[in-house]
């Protein structure tokens, strides 16, 4: 009975054809009655025994009742009772995602070969191909965070701009995690749109575990984070840059203080699928409340107005009932 919570009216104002509706059935009751002028001159008794009327006559369904309960009914239709809500196509379909690329000579490492930054662009564009149509964006960052590319529905120029990137075109050397995040916010922000974060990075330190939580406490878009390393049992080559191994721990600590989900690097694309239905999923939670309406149930008594208004369409059917 929970539907009960629910339920209400969009068009309350239909409501106030009850008013007409009830009139005018009181004076059909008042016309439709033959004793209904000798009331408070005869004793009932002796009134009830004089009627003419009989009791098959009283009652029969006459037209102006069909009608009033039509126009009752017909009522509560146009005021259009609900107690349920439905999805909207459009929220999903205006959603972006933000591909954030740490870019530090540590992404350079080959124990995911040909590298960690080769192996993250791959995933970008596999990642694209199954959000074909959706609108991406792409920020770098190392010691500070850049646009590389704004939002745009071209999954091609999105993974070359990505393709080109290197931490020797980053101007300052670090790993600014939260700088990316922020801007990634505000470019979300600014498109109003709902969306999401994806995280393509080897490492997050671990003072930027918490700022990830105080940035989604504050309304900030779920991170999502595709890990870019290999676990320590993994033996990279001889002419691989040195480069912490993956840490499970840290990683999945800094996808649960940003509201997403850790994904770890497969040798097929059953991350990047993994990936998408992630972000699909937080989008389709973050748009809940605003990217559905109220289904309007008054369809579901058209056919009692239907019924009501059946013996009108039988030739004579007015005369018959009266």
């Amino acid at each position: 009975m929970s539907w009960l919570a629910d339920f209400h009216f969009l068009r309350p104002a239909w409501l106030l054809l009850l008013i007409p509706a009830a009139w005018a059935g009181w004076r059909a009751l008042r016309r439709t009655d033959p004793a209904g002028g000798w009331r408070g001159l005869i004793d009932p008794p002796l009134l009830a025994a004089l009627a003419l009327e009989s009791s098959q006559e009283r009652g029969r369904l006459r037209p102006v009742r069909l009608l009033v309960a039509a126009l009752a009914v017909g009522s509560l239709a146009m005021a259009g009772p609900t107690w349920e809500r439905q999805p909207t196509p459009f929220a999903q379909d205006e959603a972006a995602v933000f591909l954030v690329v740490k870019v530090t000579p540590s992404m350079l490492a080959k124990d995911l070969p040909p590298s960690r930054l080769e192996r993250g662009v791959q995933k970008i564009g596999d990642f694209l191909d199954l959000k074909a149509g959706q609108r991406a964006g792409l920020i770098a960052y190392a010691g500070t965070a850049h646009l590389a590319m704004p939002l745009t529905s071209d999954p091609g120029i999105i993974t070359q701009f990505a393709a080109a990137l290197t931490p020797e075109a980053m101007p300052v050397e670090g790993a600014d995690l939260l700088a990316a995040i922020r801007m990634a916010n505000q470019r979300l922000d600014r498109a109003a749109v709902p969306g999401s974060i994806v995280l393509l990075a080897d490492d997050v330190a671990p003072e930027e575990v918490d700022g990830l939580r105080q940035l989604r406490q504050a309304g900030g878009a779920a991170v999502h984070i595709l890990a870019l390393a290999a676990g320590p049992d993994v033996v990279p080559p001889p002419d691989s840059p040195p480069a912490p191994p993956l840490d499970k721990e840290r990683l999945r600590a800094a996808a649960d203080a940003g509201g997403g989900e850790l994904v770890l690097p497969t040798p097929d694309d059953a991350d990047v699928r993994s990936l998408a239905a992630d972000v699909a999923r937080g989008i389709r939670d973050a748009t809940a409340g605003e990217g559905e309406a109220w289904r309007d149930m008054g369809w579901w008594l058209l056919p009692a107005i239907a019924l009501l208004l059946l013996p009108f369409f039988r030739r004579g059917g007015a005369v018959v009932a009266a």
